[in-house]
């Protein structure tokens, strides 16, 4: 992981530790999509049905807009924004064995180094 990215991980970690986030209560969820090309692409929203669709209408992100149709292939909900920011990076810091077992089920806890 780039540390920029890592600076930034373990800024929203402490944040969510010390229970300073300003959002907590408001659901929040990370996803994985399956692109048609067979990546993952990893992100957060608030409405996950409103973010899918977008995806495949090719208005969300510029990664998935020429490789679609995408796929919801796995979710996690999150208390506030900055839990599922921080859970997100970790996610992409993820290699893909690791993805693929998460999508799978079986959790990967923390990224490679």
């Amino acid at each position: 992981m780039k540390p920029k990215y890592r600076r930034m991980l373990a800024g929203m970690q402490a944040k969510v530790e010390a229970g300073t986030e300003y959002d907590q209560g408001e659901p929040w969820f990370l996803y994985i999509l399956e692109c048609r090309d067979g990546s993952f692409y990893t992100g957060v929203t608030k409405d996950i049905e409103r973010r899918l669709t977008q995806h495949n209408a090719g208005t969300a992100s510029r990664y998935t807009r020429s490789r679609r149709p995408v796929v919801l292939r796995y979710q996690e909900n999150h208390v506030g924004r900055s839990q599922a920011l921080s859970r997100e990076y970790a996610v992409k810091a993820l290699s893909r064995p690791q993805k693929e077992a998460l999508v799978k089920g079986t959790r990967p806890c923390e990224p490679e180094p």
